[in-house]
């Protein structure tokens, strides 16, 4: 008798495994039937052969609980190609329910015994009195390298921004122009384990010389930065809320363990409204930001990966998680961990705000964390405008935010041209970034 296969994934939770966009065209292409030969399905695995260059088929194994994945290929990229076509496959009830094979159950019992083994071995004894010391120590370091950056930004601003663009600048200590200065200082918050001065100062040196009014946004980023050194030297005066903030926003960070043992709960329908993948410094990243259908609270999830390995992709777009996350501290509880979920379910059109609600909302956020860089925003029946030579999006009250500047906007211009749409998108002081799109037809991960 053939075993239960489990519930089937939909496609975006699938596309949201590639580890990078072309494998994800590639699995697209190997979605074919007649590709494929000994395919099943049971509650555990998806497994099949795929006819490849060689002279034998590729063997594809995936374990649907990690997911975990097995492949004869010799790609290196996880999930190769095969297994993201399998799982396109078994998406779309290509895939039947079936006994699973000998080779299929011997892997995922040695899997199984692994994690067993992982679980029973005892964990090390903690020196808390060491890891006391290094905090400490630690603390010492980005308090000494807070001060260096208060002192340099009183000098370097002092000197007016007018050198900034390219001339040297000997009164400061540093020499080179003004976004090489900048990254010289980055490099020196690197070495006092602060590395949230230190992408500021990145951030900084990225405005130098960039766009017409690129001194004033410059200074609004030092001028944040500025606050935020002046807060480190003060923590233990500040407001216990704000004083989380302000170490999360210098580069400490409360453990897994430690967030989901005290962290706030709060249960809710989440909904899943969009998510942004960024690579940098051979780190993938992506930020997936919930709203709670009765809360009203916004949530950001992080999930991190090496390149060539797959991103969580638990939380698809579009669709409603009932379940509780455990909020990190701070003075406004942004960050979350999914504490305890159950399945994920394909929601209609959600009733998203105006931009009046979406910008006061934002305002607010900010008045609690001004180092704030991004607001997720739900906006409904939006159209696309003109706007000083580039798009924005327009409601039923005429109010408009333009689109982010480097932005692709025909992907939207195109699901809007008929119909107002329903948007999710991170909503920053330069413009909104589109993340989901509701229309008549569907939902779109833009």
């Amino acid at each position: 008798m053939a075993e239960q296969v489990a519930t089937r994934w939909s496609p975006e939770q699938v596309a949201g495994l590639a580890p990078d966009p072309a494998s994800a065209k590639v699995g697209r292409g190997l979605a074919v039937p007649a590709k494929w030969s000994g395919a099943g399905a049971s509650a555990r695995a998806v497994w099949g052969s795929c006819k490849g260059s060689g002279a034998k088929p590729y063997r594809t194994v995936v374990e649907l609980a990690g997911p975990a994945f097995k492949c004869t290929c010799p790609s290196r990229k996880f999930p190769c190609k095969h297994a993201l076509g399998l799982l396109l496959l078994w998406s779309a009830e290509h895939v039947p329910s079936a006994a699973e094979e000998p080779d299929v159950s011997t892997w995922l019992a040695e899997r199984e015994a692994r994690a067993s083994r992982a679980e029973r071995k005892p964990e090390a004894p903690k020196d808390l009195e060491a890891a006391a010391k290094r905090a400490q120590e630690r603390l010492a370091r980005v308090t000494a390298g807070a001060a260096e950056l208060r002192g340099w930004l009183t000098d370097r601003v002092g000197a007016g921004f007018a050198s900034f663009e390219g001339s040297a600048f000997e009164g400061g200590g540093f020499s080179g122009g003004g976004a090489e200065q900048l990254r010289t200082v980055a490099a020196r918050m690197i070495d006092a384990q602060a590395p949230g001065l230190a992408g500021g100062l990145r951030r900084a040196a990225g405005l130098v010389g960039r766009g017409r009014d690129w001194p004033g946004d410059l200074l609004a980023e030092l001028s944040l930065l500025y606050v935020l050194a002046g807060a480190a030297l003060r923590l233990d005066e500040l407001p216990a809320p704000l004083a989380e903030t302000v170490r999360t926003r210098l580069g400490f960070s409360a453990g897994t363990a430690q967030v989901l043992e005290s962290g706030e709960r709060v249960a809710d329908q989440w909904l899943v409204t969009g998510a942004v993948d960024d690579e940098q410094d051979n780190l993938r990243t992506r930020r997936t930001w919930l709203r709670g259908r009765h809360s009203g609270r916004v949530a950001l999830v992080l999930s991190f990966a090496p390149p060539g390995r797959p991103l969580d992709s638990s939380l698809p777009p579009g669709y409603v998680v009932p379940g509780e996350l455990a909020f990190h501290p701070g003075a406004l509880p942004l960050r979350a961990l999914v504490a305890d979920r159950t399945e994920a379910v394909l929601t209609p059109v959600p009733r998203g705000d105006t931009v009046a609600e979406a910008l006061a909302a934002f305002a607010e956020a900010l008045a609690v964390d001004p180092w704030l860089d991004r607001w997720p925003v739900l906006l409904s029946d939006l159209t696309p405008a003109r706007h000083d030579g580039g798009w924005a999006l327009s409601d039923v009250d005429g109010a408009a935010l333009p689109l982010l500047p480097g932005v692709d906007p025909w992907p939207l211009l195109a699901l809007a041209a008929e119909h107002p749409v329903t948007l999710a998108a991170e909503l920053t002081p330069a413009g909104l970034r589109p993340l989901t799109c509701w229309h008549p037809n569907g939902v779109v991960r833009l």
